[in-house]
C-alpha cells in the first residue's frame, strides 16, 4: 500500500490556492462543534481541503432516522458515537491529523478548552441545540475567533459569518429570555431573511417545531459544507470578501436562485419583524393541520 504524503494528497488544491497557502491551511486549527447532517461533512470537507487539525464535538450517536443526510450514518455505524466515527472517516483522509475530541458535547464547563488555539469555528450544532449554540457563539465572540454557521434548507443553504469586533450571534438573533418555540421561529427567520425555501414544501405536517422536527435533505446538507469550506478559505487565508452579520446569504439549488440580504439590528429590523410575524401566524396554522398524522414510512 502507497504511503501517505501530505504533498501529493493535497496537490490538486494548488491552482486555487498557492503551495504557500496550502501550508497555512495544514497549519490552521479549526473547532467543530456538532458532528450530524452539516458537520459532519464540514470535517471531512475541511480534512479533504488540507487542514490538519480538528477539535470536535458531539455527545451523541448514530440512529437510523439519519442515514437521509449525515455522512457517517451507514447500517454499520448504527450506535456508534459520532465523533469516533467522524474521527476515523477524517483519519483516513489524512492519517497525520491532529483531532481533539470532546464526546461530551459543548457547554460552558468546556468552551475555553473547545476554543483554544482554534482559527475558525464551524457550526454543526442541532437547529434545536439553542443553549449551546448562543453559548458557543458568545465563547467565540469573547475570545475573537471568527465563526461560520450554514444552515441546511429546504433543497439550499443559509450562510451566516460572526466575525471578531462584529454584529454578535445574540445581537443579530435576540433569543435572550425567549421560550424554545420562538428561539426556533427567530432563528429560522433569522438564518433566512429572504426565505427561498417558502414555496416548495410538500407536506407541511413534517414540521413540528415543538417536538424538535423538520425535514431535512442531503442535498443541503452538502452544499452546507462546500459554502462553509469557502467562508473557512477566504477567513483562515485573509483572501476574498467575507461578509458578516447583519448581512446573510442563501443559495436554494431547487429555484435556482442566490439572495444576498442585509438587516441591520438583525432581528430588530422591521422587515424581520414583519417576516417574523407572518413565519408566527403560518405556523400555527401548520400546527392545527398537524392535527392529521402523518402516513407511515414504508
Amino acid at each position: 500500500m502507497a504511503s501517505f504524503s501530505y504533498g501529493e494528497a493535497f496537490s490538486r488544491n494548488i491552482g486555487w490556492v498557492t503551495v504557500e497557502e496550502q501550508h497555512a491551511l495544514r497549519d490552521a486549527r479549526v473547532a467543530i462543534a456538532g458532528l450530524g447532517g452539516v458537520g459532519g461533512m464540514h470535517l471531512l470537507t475541511l480534512a479533504r481541503l488540507g487542514i490538519s487539525a480538528f477539535h470536535i464535538a458531539d455527545y451523541d450517536s448514530f440512529e437510523v432516522a439519519n442515514i437521509n443526510r449525515q455522512a457517517g450514518s451507514r447500517v454499520s455505524t448504527l450506535g456508534r458515537p459520532k465523533t469516533e466515527v467522524l474521527a476515523q472517516m477524517a483519519s483516513d483522509i489524512n492519517p497525520e491529523l491532529d483531532l481533539k475530541v470532546f464526546n461530551t458535547g459543548v457547554s460552558k464547563n468546556n468552551l475555553d478548552q473547545f476554543l483554544a488555539g482554534v482559527d475558525l469555528y464551524v457550526d454543526g450544532l442541532d437547529f434545536f441545540a439553542f443553549p449551546a449554540r448562543r453559548a458557543t457563539f458568545a465563547a467565540c465572540a469573547r475570545l475573537r475567533v471568527p465563526a461560520v454557521t450554514v444552515a441546511p434548507l429546504g433543497m439550499g443553504a443559509a450562510l451566516l459569518n460572526f466575525l471578531p469586533g462584529q454584529m454578535t450571534f445574540e445581537d443579530y438573533f435576540g433569543l435572550e429570555g425567549l421560550v424554545e418555540k420562538e428561539q426556533a421561529l427567530r432563528f429560522l427567520i433569522g438564518l433566512s431573511p429572504a426565505m427561498l425555501q417558502r414555496g416548495y414544501l410538500a407536506d407541511a405536517r413534517a414540521v413540528d417545531l415543538a417536538a424538535r422536527r423538520g425535514p431535512s435533505t442531503v442535498m443541503a446538507c452538502q452544499l452546507c459544507a462546500g459554502i462553509a469550506a469557502t467562508e473557512a478559505l477566504k477567513i483562515l487565508l485573509g483572501r476574498g470578501k467575507v461578509y458578516g452579520a447583519p448581512f446573510a446569504q442563501q443559495f436554494d439549488a431547487y429555484r435556482g436562485k442566490l439572495k444576498r440580504t442585509w438587516r441591520p439590528w438583525g432581528n430588530r429590523n422591521p422587515l424581520q419583524q414583519i417576516a417574523i410575524a407572518i413565519a408566527r401566524r403560518q405556523l400555527e396554522t401548520m400546527e392545527r393541520r398537524a392535527a392529521t398524522p402523518l402516513p407511515p414510512h414504508r
